[in-house]
């Protein structure tokens, strides 16, 4: 018997509406990084106007840090589920998988390095292949081994940062590389397509610190994963109607505490110990606030019918993504438009948000015709078709 991909009628409604959700929040802190030099800027004291300081301020408390945990999360769930589906049919899950994640990485160096350098997709599918190696573990012990993963390296590394805060106040300046702001702008805005791909060259090994991300990733992406897959396999999701108590007191916790953690660099001093530990604390927390939400509120029919743009969203979610990537860097990049460095976040933000919505549009008007988004097509056709050979 073949593994089959997840038909429509098998589909959890509630995940592709959190993955639909998650998509817009991802679009808008992206969007920062796609119309500005923003990972060269300190944005607690560069945005000056009041209306791009409270924007920022709202992206960062709420949005920044708290939506890709969450789509962490939803990718573990997937892959968990489709591991389940496997043995219930007495396939193998293994080759296919890695197949699927082998693509994946493929897609994701294509999109880093000729489209955007934020790229997510490389680091998703190498975490993905550390998830094949103990996804046959039961929950609990999932659950044990994210936490070890994600509490102990993390919790030195915030301990470091705030005992050097102690000693040497200065070695936790944010700073603010004025060449590099220099350098994008006269790049994307006005560069060739070789200088472009010669600056998101840098930028992607900047942001992924020159490859180190293979080793951050087993403390930030992995256990993400982990929390997902065993959730999937206790089905907290599908199950959300008859967890009603759980997922309430879970959602005041984690939406109380990842509040308060996420408002902690504008209480304080915002500095590299707070906003780290702003965004490692305080935006998982969130994550699972959001989904838990989205969770309950799917449990009620006429919501799941509210949410269906969402959901479509969702299940095109690769292609989505993309689309995002590319229409962003045709506005703003030399080869398009070249409005890179002359919008303001407020206005940025807006154009994530209309963006998205004319592609809740886009996805509604696909699935009229066909049963899975473009990419997500070649997607299967690239794995699926050589798994029937075997």
């Amino acid at each position: 018997m073949l593994i089959r991909p997840t038909e429509v009628k098998e589909r959890v409604i509630s995940i592709d509406v959190m993955r639909g959700f998650a998509l817009l929040g991802i679009f808008i802190v992206n969007m920062l990084f796609f119309h500005s030099p923003y990972i060269y800027i300190n944005p607690y004291t560069w945005f000056h106007l009041p209306g791009d300081y409270e924007t920022y301020k709202w992206i960062d408390i709420f949005v920044q840090g708290s939506v890709y945990p969450l789509f962490a999360m939803l990718f573990g769930y997937g892959l968990s589920m489709q591991f389940m589906k496997s043995q219930e049919r007495g396939t193998s899950f293994a080759k296919l998988a890695a197949r699927r994640l082998s693509v994946l990485l493929l897609i994701g160096c294509i999109h880093a390095f000729l489209i955007w350098s934020g790229d997510i997709l490389i680091t998703y599918a190498l975490a993905g292949f550390v998830l094949l190696l103990v996804i046959r573990l039961k929950p609990i012990w999932l659950f044990i081994i994210s936490a070890v993963l994600f509490i102990i390296p993390n919790g030195l590394l915030n301990g470091l940062l705030y005992w050097m805060g102690k000693f040497d106040s200065d070695s936790l300046i944010i700073f603010t590389g004025i060449q590099e702001i220099e350098s994008s702008i006269e790049a994307f805005s006005q560069g060739s397509w070789l200088e472009i791909f010669d600056q998101r060259l840098a930028d992607w090994l900047y942001m992924t610190q020159y490859g180190l991300i293979i080793l951050v990733m087993f403390f930030t992406i992995v256990p993400f994963l982990l929390i997902g897959a065993a959730a999937a396999k206790l089905k907290l999701i599908e199950r959300a109607s008859e967890l009603k108590v759980f997922w309430i007191v879970t959602i005041l916790i984690t939406l109380i505490g990842g509040t308060v953690i996420k408002w902690i660099p504008f209480m304080k001093e915002a500095n590299l110990f707070t906003m780290s530990v702003q965004d490692t604390f305080g935006g998982p927390l969130q994550a699972i606030a959001y989904g838990g939400i989205l969770a309950l509120l799917c449990t009620i029919p006429a919501m799941q019918r509210l949410f269906s743009p969402f959901a479509k969203a969702g299940r095109m979610s690769m292609t989505i993504y993309l689309m995002q990537s590319i229409i962003a860097t045709t506005i703003f990049y030399s080869y398009g438009f070249g409005l890179y460095g002359r919008i303001d976040i407020q206005t940025g933000t807006w154009m994530a948000i209309g963006i998205y919505l004319l592609q809740l549009v886009f996805a509604e008007l696909w699935f009229m015709k066909y049963k899975q988004g473009p990419v997500e097509a070649l997607w299967r056709k690239l794995t699926y078709k050589s798994n029937q050979k075997e």
